[in-house]
């Protein structure tokens, strides 16, 4: 039996995109998943869980299993259908409507600025790689900030890392380009300029709230104790996290860092260039991040690799599809006598507890620590409303666990969002993978609780996990 701290958030998460539906309603504009989607033909981001229209029930939902948090995303194009210039009143209005909501049910709302859906109109123009649109990016924000002082805890950017290499190096996000490190390296590098600039921004302007930002962070390890596979962990690692918590907390990179961005390049035939300006925005940032939110879902285990880049992502669910070949990093591999689920994510609870005692030690001016996505999707069977979903339960336990050891190792952890608070749009799976606490029958749109949902509601109540 562990308990967790009596003010600790039981949260759950969404993004605008995943749940609200109404892509084309309440004068939105288009974002480039919209047409990028209807060429592939699979499948669509409407009705979603129509969060648009129902969200009172959600936040009702809330309320009755014990949440008292919530994560949610201002999607950019309703505010700014072009992403700059012309504001859609109606689009402002909607989340003012939506925060008085939660505040009414007192569920403390944490606000994502961007959760992977940049108007279609900057997206055309080259997204993140093109420096003009940090530029659009901060005056977004600072319209948010001035226009919603309700919000308490905002958050510049979700994930990253996945946004840079599912775009340009799985290829399975818009505009669907593989194998190009030197735009990854580079969208990572231009985001987190953007990041860096808006808490600046934040605190320079006083306005008030917390401020920081949200990275997923899955822990590598080497698949063994071999000089190989240990720097293949490294170089793997190096890419996916250092390069992110340098620039988040260290106000530029380490020359470990930047060994492995060069060592990685030269294997990719790929290259970058940071304006030293940039080093001024992290260093004046590198203490102001009120917070740092942390996606993880798995770790991995890395061995050394010199073939051809060769990925291959598991959008279905059938188990030991995926694979993971980098060149100039690694191979990921499935380790033996672990379990995984069936999008071949490794079931792994120790790497949570192992990533934050690392950040505790390496990046000790973080402040707080919020586990902002964490869950299991799953196939759930729905039989005459009811969902048993006992592996999702067993999943979030053996991860709350690790958790509950961190915070007694002193590391400073707020809350925990599971991932997701209700049955959402998945970007690459469309709507088979389900990772809610409620079902959502998306033909009627009707919410039943999972059992899931009730047992994340006696955990919020007696803050045990037994």
């Amino acid at each position: 039996m562990k308990k967790l701290p009596e003010d600790f958030i039981f949260g759950g998460a969404t993004a605008a995109y995943q749940a609200e539906g109404a892509t084309r309603e309440g004068g939105k504009g288009l974002v480039a998943w919209d047409t990028f989607l209807k060429e592939q033909g699979r499948f669509l981001a409407d009705p979603a869980s129509d969060f648009y229209h129902r969200y009172p029930e959600d936040l009702k939902l809330c309320s009755m299993f014990g949440i008292n948090g919530i994560r949610l995303s201002i999607a950019w194009s309703r505010i700014f259908p072009e992403g700059k210039g012309k504001v859609n009143p109606e689009g402002v209005e909607f989340y003012h409507k939506v925060l008085k909501e939660a505040k009414d049910r007192g569920i403390k709302v944490f606000v994502t600025l961007h959760h992977f859906d940049t108007p279609k109109a900057l997206f055309d123009q080259g997204d993140f790689l093109n420096r003009d649109n940090i530029d659009a990016f901060v005056d977004y924000a600072k319209f948010c900030f001035e226009e919603y002082p309700e919000v308490e805890y905002w958050t510049t950017f979700n994930e990253i890392y996945p946004i840079a290499t599912n775009q340009y190096l799985l290829g399975i996000f818009p505009p669907g380009i593989k194998y190009d490190l030197s735009k990854v390296i580079m969208c990572l590098h231009n985001m987190m300029v953007a990041h860096s600039r808006t808490v600046n921004l934040f605190k320079e302007n006083g306005y008030s709230g917390q401020i920081g930002v949200v990275h997923s962070l899955e822990t590598k390890y080497p698949a063994s104790d071999s000089p190989e596979d240990i720097h293949a962990a490294f170089l793997d690692d190096a890419l996916s996290i250092r390069f992110l918590l340098d620039a988040t907390y260290k106000g530029g990179y380490s020359k470990e860092t930047l060994e492995a961005l060069d060592e990685i390049c030269a294997a990719n035939n790929a290259s970058y260039e940071f304006p030293e300006e940039d080093f001024i925005e992290f260093e004046k940032s590198k203490d102001r991040n009120d917070y740092l939110g942390i996606n993880h879902y798995q770790s991995h285990f890395v061995k050394a690799y010199n073939g051809e880049n060769a990925i291959h992502h598991n959008g279905t669910g059938d188990k030991g599809t995926g694979s993971y070949k980098v060149k100039g990093i690694g191979e990921r591999i499935y380790k033996e006598g672990l379990e995984r689920t069936d999008w071949d994510w490794l079931i792994y609870p120790e790497g949570l507890y192992d990533l934050m005692m690392r950040i505790k030690k390496d990046y000790p001016n973080y402040k707080a620590i919020y586990i902002t996505e964490n869950g299991m999707g799953y196939k759930d069977t729905f039989d005459h409303g009811i969902i048993m979903d006992k592996p999702r339960i067993d999943y979030i336990r053996k991860y709350m666990s690790s958790l509950a050891d961190a915070i007694d190792a002193g590391v400073n952890v707020k809350g925990y969002f599971l991932w997701s608070l209700m049955d959402v749009f998945s970007w690459s799976n469309g709507y088979n993978k389900r990772y809610g606490l409620f079902f959502v029958d998306f033909e009627t749109q009707e919410r039943y609780p999972k059992e899931s949902a009730y047992w994340y509601k006696q955990l919020a109540e007696t803050k045990t996990i037994l």
